[in-house]
């Protein structure tokens, strides 16, 4: 299958200041692609490269298997939802939707049936006489949704789509965009520092700071096998424990040394990872670690650890304690018995943990 977005080698600067550096990603038709970052880390330039509506200083952007690069945005086959919805006040939403198509000159019976179909994917008919001064956040981010649909484009690019709603409509619209996505098998480029909305949202996940890309890979391999310890703290939340270690190989195991506040190291056996360098950063989610009554298993480790913090969470219990000078959250049931300044035996599963390198921050297993 031919990819359907390509970027080689891209490069965008304003004079001296590099904000995008050598950038290669590919999707196939039919991904998620999210680009997930801290603010200024080049996400939004790159997509604004990939729209037309930024030059780039080096590189090749292909869409459809046609160079793009220094095409115009109108003939790129692409269409863009703004964080800001970008409506016309003045118009009907049936107005919003369907102006592009007038503009381009296409026939009323055709603009109307893709009103009708977008409406009806979106649950926007109700609204399609209202001027968007009267809707919501939510309805005016679906108004917008509309106006790319209807191009029909080989491309949807979104950028920030849902950071001006509230917390609850943020959530709902994430699962209204995932179903839209399912069914329509669109090609889409997201844009977001939300990694909750990147992990849900995405068949692949672009992790990027200060203009560099530090991963590719799916939801699933971000998560559980971060490139480096950048990635390890940025995905996920609570976001993976990075515990300074010692690592000890006997030949057949490894040691793993950790200090504690109180009384003597914790020492975890690992059968699994025997050629590790002494210092590591030893990373383990919080939901790796567990009541050891509630966790047992081939990979599982026990110890004693004095617990500083009970936060309780609903379904969750997070116990927060000190280890190898960190502070270090486990992700419990909500029938814990963890109290406060008492010390709780705690199962910690060796099989999902990652090894960093202090020096280089780079992952070692």
């Amino acid at each position: 299958m031919a990819a359907i977005l390509e970027i080689n080698n891209l490069f965008k600067s304003y004079g001296a200041m590099e904000i995008l550096k050598d950038i290669n990603v590919s999707i196939d038709e039919g991904d998620f692609l999210v680009l997930v970052g801290p603010s200024g880390c080049g996400k939004s330039t790159l997509l604004n490269c990939i729209a037309g509506l930024e030059p780039v200083n080096g590189g090749q952007i292909a869409i459809g298997g046609k160079d793009m690069t220094n095409v115009s945005p109108k003939d790129r086959d692409i269409a863009m939802v703004f964080q800001s919805y970008a409506l016309y006040p003045t118009m009907t939403v049936a107005k919003n939707i369907t102006f592009g198509m007038k503009v381009r000159g296409i026939a009323q019976s055709v603009q109307d049936e893709k009103l009708a179909y977008v409406a009806q994917q979106l649950q926007i008919e109700p609204l399609l006489k209202r001027k968007p001064g009267q809707l919501s956040g939510g309805q005016r981010q679906r108004v917008a949704m509309g106006r790319a649909l209807v191009r029909d484009p080989k491309l949807f690019l979104f950028d920030e789509p849902l950071s001006n709603l509230d917390a609850k409509l943020r959530v709902e619209m994430r699962t209204e965009i995932k179903a839209l996505h399912q069914r329509l098998g669109a090609s889409m480029v997201y844009v977001t520092h939300d990694q909750i909305e990147a992990m849900t949202l995405a068949t692949k996940i672009v992790v990027m700071k200060a203009g560099i890309i530090q991963q590719i890979g799916t939801p699933a391999e971000i998560y559980n096998r971060p490139a480096n310890l950048f990635v390890a703290d940025f995905m996920g939340s609570p976001a993976m424990n990075l515990i300074p270690a010692k690592a000890r190989s006997n030949g057949t195991s490894t040691e793993i040394e950790i200090t504690r506040k109180d009384g003597a190291p914790i020492i975890l056996t690992d059968t699994k990872n025997r050629d590790l360098p002494e210092d590591v950063i030893l990373g383990v989610r919080p939901e790796d670690i567990a009541d050891a009554a509630a966790r047992g298993g081939p990979d599982s480790q026990e110890a004693e650890c004095v617990i500083d913090i009970v936060e309780p969470a609903g379904a969750d219990t997070f116990a927060v304690m000190q280890l190898g000078g960190k502070h270090v959250t486990a992700r419990l049931h909500a029938e814990t018995t963890a109290t406060a300044g008492v010390a709780q035996r705690l199962a910690v599963d060796l099989g999902k943990v990652s090894y960093f390198s202090p020096s280089t921050g780079l992952r070692l297993n």
